[in-house]
């Protein structure tokens, strides 16, 4: 028995969400100096660099499907980060998480077709409506730009777990995953390919960290999870990521939510209960999707 296998599961699951969230706040810091751009291209390469060197992927001897797959795969997988790292630029950290969990909750509602499911991911949809401001913010004044690129997020956070079933499929153990992180890398490339002159030691230092935290680290614990954990304690834990963000955005931004915003993310948690928890298949391998 390994060290990691001495861990109870649910204890690793937790790790890799604080680990993605503190390190979302940490990305936060890089897009005021560099952009969104920079910010999720500097994420990505040290990422990407870290798990090739790791999983040295196969190249050759992939199907013109499989191909497809892992380009569609890292296409959804590099636009949602440009989008959600665009986000932060407007929204705090907690509020643009909240808002893009609309996307995967969405999904697993009308996958799954339970009545209750969709009337979870309408309270979704109000809890949505309350951290963004919208009933006592005038429309003008709403930060339209960061809520949009947080949906835009959120969608392609759908399509990414749908790319990423179908990939696993194709792919034997974490290939996919550093095949789809290089297409990711290319396809954010040219957004942030003027911010590299500005690339200083202590900023790659930063996206460093950001890579091990937001992406190796917590990719890492999950699959390793995974392996031992049911379905619905999954998604119950995976339900508890909007309020890690904003507790992450408390502690590393000082950002606070208003007591109307966290009735907002209360309701989008409870939703997400429901729907990745409670609603959750049995299968850990689907689980793992969301």
């Amino acid at each position: 028995m390994t060290t990691a296998d001495r861990i109870p599961a649910p204890v690793l699951v937790l790790g890799g969400i604080v680990s993605v969230q503190f390190g979302g706040a940490l990305a936060a810091t890089l897009v005021p100096v560099i952009g969104a751009g920079g910010s999720v291209v500097m994420r990505l390469l040290f990422a990407t660099v870290l798990l090739l060197a790791v999983v040295r992927p196969r190249w050759r001897g992939h199907s013109r499907r499989a191909w497809a797959t892992v380009v569609a795969f890292g296409v959804a997988l590099g636009l949602m980060n440009f989008a959600f790292y665009g986000s932060l630029a407007y929204l705090p950290i907690g509020v643009a998480v909240t808002i893009e969990f609309i996307g995967p909750l969405a999904l697993a509602a009308a996958l799954s077709r339970r009545l209750l499911d969709g009337v979870a991911v309408l309270f979704a949809a109000g809890g949505v409506v309350l951290i963004s401001e919208a009933l006592h913010v005038p429309l003008a004044e709403l930060e339209w730009a960061g809520i949009l690129l947080a949906l835009t997020a959120g969608a392609f956070w759908a399509g990414y777990i749908v790319l990423s079933g179908r990939t696993g499929a194709e792919f034997p153990k974490l290939e996919g995953l550093a095949l789809a992180m290089v297409v990711a890398t290319l396809v954010t490339l040219p957004f942030g390919v003027a911010s590299v002159p500005q690339w200083d030691a202590g900023l790659l230092a930063k996206g460093l960290g950001i890579a091990v935290m937001s992406s190796v680290l917590p990719y890492s614990l999950e699959l390793l999870a995974l392996r031992r954990l049911r379905a619905q304690v999954f998604g119950v834990l995976l339900s508890l990521e909007p309020a890690c963000a904003a507790l992450a955005g408390l502690v590393v931004l000082g950002q606070r939510l208003g007591p109307v915003q966290l009735v907002g993310m209360a309701l989008v948690v409870a939703a997400s209960t429901i729907v990745l928890g409670l609603g959750a298949r049995k299968d850990p391998a689907a689980a793992a999707a969301t």
